[in-house]
């Protein structure tokens, strides 16, 4: 088995998460308190519940391709990116679900509160994706032609010839007007 390659994403992917994760729990703390205050406890934990839901559903997809990136450069890589991405997106399928399932009919969920809660996660995301995105630098490598040898005779040879014609036909009298 070949050993990973790195792979130029992930740094933005694992910068995406951490930001993520840190301005969704801002979210989740100025909501909670807003949450409180429209609607005591159980305005506070619909948002929680909110914020949780919209940073799970996001992160799983970070997390899935850095995951699938460690198997880069093997054989299989394509078919592991792609079964273990895919594999995320059905787990958070089942993860909504049965996740809505549960929480529909609680007594302490406020579905306009939790609404507007999932609502700002997922804009707060997307900026933070953009915004990551922008800063990030990411390397390109770009393989440079080889340069020739100066030790090598044949080639100055060549070279020195090459030279030779151009400064002829650059001092050859042009024909003018």
């Amino acid at each position: 088995m070949n050993a990973p390659a790195p792979v130029a994403s992930n740094p933005v992917l694992r910068m995406t998460l951490i930001v993520g994760g840190i301005v969704n729990a801002l979210i989740a703390v100025i909501g909670g308190i807003i949450g409180y205050l429209l609607a005591s406890q159980d305005g506070m934990w619909s948002v929680v519940a909110g914020v949780l839901f919209g940073f799970i559903f996001l992160a799983i997809t970070g997390a899935s391709i850095l995951i699938a990136n460690r198997w880069n450069g093997t054989d299989l890589y394509a078919t592991l990116f792609f079964a273990i991405v895919l594999g995320g997106w059905l787990v958070k399928f089942v993860i909504f679900l049965v996740g809505f399932f549960l929480i529909k009919d609680q007594p302490w969920l406020h579905s306009q509160i939790f609404y507007v809660a999932l609502v700002v996660t997922v804009l707060a995301s997307l900026i933070v994706d953009v915004i990551v995105m922008q800063k990030m630098r990411i390397p390109i490598e770009i393989a440079l032609p080889e340069t020739v040898a100066d030790d090598n005779e044949e080639n100055d040879v060549v070279q020195r010839s090459n030279r030779e014609e151009i400064d002829d036909t650059n001092s050859s009298p042009k024909e003018g007007n």
